[in-house]
């Protein structure tokens, strides 16, 4: 009789992914484990069946553990199998020539096997990100600040847009200053040009960078009702300043709702993104539309 812990993991999803299988006997106990470069959790929680049971003799009397209900509850509840078919097929292969039992576990619920097989997982996902992947992950999971001391000082540029959506009444006030809290423009562009001084203050890990020059400009739509925003900012260093371009948008955004909600409650912020990027070794990037 064999117990058949696993778990998978996935870090992105989709994204670097892990798999681990903790296969407890009568006087033996072993664990086996991978990891997938661009996957997701729910496959790395059927591979991680698929290799437990694979890796015992046929015939065997076998209960296998997780605490997917994607797993369990397809195994034996019948759930439609809309995705990962290549997996299921390998599952189905194995599973008649064993005796095999079904049971769900709550995660991360203090079962020793059950958190070990996830922490390995886990582990295996990690990998992958301390071999190129996610790179504020550390190789056990653990958010860090990326070390960029070694990279190049280069001029470094990044735009952002955004859109803000109104009724043709409020943006008329807004085009002709007529709202009681004052000139909204001015006020979100001031309040872009901060917020991308201050980013390192709200992303978490986010560096702390010199920036050389910060512009937010409002270009208004009376046909499409709405505000386009958009943020350019320069700097001389050695990273990005994707986050900080983006933060300007977002924060100019948020200045202009707060100064027109009183009129209007319904105004919506869209399609904030990134449109360009130059400098460091990632190289140019502009959004194909």
């Amino acid at each position: 009789m064999f117990n058949v812990y696993t778990d998978g993991s996935c870090l992105g999803n989709p994204g670097p992914g892990g798999w681990a299988a903790v296969i407890v006997g009568e006087n033996q106990k072993w664990t086996i484990q991978g990891h997938e470069l661009d996957t997701t959790n729910n496959r790395m929680e059927v591979l991680a069946v698929i290799k437990g049971l694979g890796d015992l003799e046929k015939g065997s009397r076998v209960v296998v553990y997780s605490d997917s209900q994607y797993v369990i509850n397809t195994m034996t509840l019948g759930w439609k199998r809309r995705a990962n078919n290549d997996l299921w097929e390998r599952l189905d292969l194995l599973v008649p020539d064993l005796e095999v039992s079904w049971k769900w576990v709550k995660g991360h619920n203090g079962h020793p096997e059950n958190e070990e097989a996830d922490k390995l997982a886990v582990e295996q996902a990690s990998l992958i990100t301390s071999a190129g992947g996610f790179s504020h992950l550390d190789q056990y999971g653990t958010v860090h600040m990326v070390d960029v001391g070694a990279k190049e000082v280069t001029q470094r540029e990044a735009i952002a847009q955004g859109f803000v959506s109104m009724s043709a009444e409020t943006l008329y006030l807004v085009a002709n200053m007529g709202l009681e809290k004052g000139d909204v423009i001015a006020s979100a562009r001031i309040a872009g040009i901060m917020a991308a001084k201050k980013t390192s203050n709200i992303i978490p890990l986010c560096h702390i960078i010199p920036l050389t020059y910060v512009t937010v400009d409002f270009d208004e739509d009376f046909q499409k009702n709405g505000i386009y925003i958009t943020a350019k900012v320069r700097a001389h260093g050695k990273t990005g300043v994707e986050m900080e371009a983006l933060t300007a948008v977002s924060v100019a955004a948020l200045t202009i709702y707060d100064m027109c909600k009183s009129v209007e409650k319904s105004i919506s912020i869209d399609a904030i993104r990134l449109v360009r990027k130059s400098g460091g070794k990632s190289g140019d990037f502009v959004l194909e539309e």
